[in-house]
């Protein structure tokens, strides 16, 4: 049985996956997070007063609203992230990013980036970008 492209596409996207998980183990653990966690802190860092609902949060890391609060629990208990619950809602919970959780940011983004380097630096800037670019229409 022969694959269309789009399948042999999303063969290669998963083993890339598996291999970007792999690479980003070591470098993250020695800051105290991984991937994931580095998601939410990207995301929290990047949004105006750092605070996100939680369920918008856990949309913008691609995970359940139980998931991200089973990932959020630990990140709250050692100070990355303040959980607060809307005094409007009692059902709608917002998640701040901590000054650690910025510090522990900006530390493992320098490693993570050393590992993207690894991994991309045999394509060129163009191959890059358009990479980028045809990701983006997908996602």
């Amino acid at each position: 049985m022969s694959h269309s492209r789009q399948c042999v596409l999303l063969i290669q996207l998963a083993a890339l996956h598996s291999k970007i998980q792999k690479s980003t183990v070591g470098p993250l653990s020695q800051h105290g997070i991984s991937l994931t966690e580095y998601l939410v802190l990207m995301q929290l860092q990047d949004t105006p007063g750092h605070t996100l609902r939680r369920i918008d949060l856990a949309e913008r890391v691609g995970l359940s609203a139980s998931g991200i609060t089973r990932l959020l629990n630990p990140m709250e208990k050692i100070g990355l992230v303040d959980k607060q619950e809307s005094a409007r809602d009692a059902r709608v919970s917002l998640v701040t990013l901590t000054e650690a959780g910025a510090r522990v940011f900006e530390e493992a983004g320098a490693s993570l980036d050393a590992v993207a380097w690894s991994l991309f630096s045999p394509l060129s800037a163009t191959q890059t970008d358009s990479i980028s670019r045809a990701l983006n229409t997908v996602m």
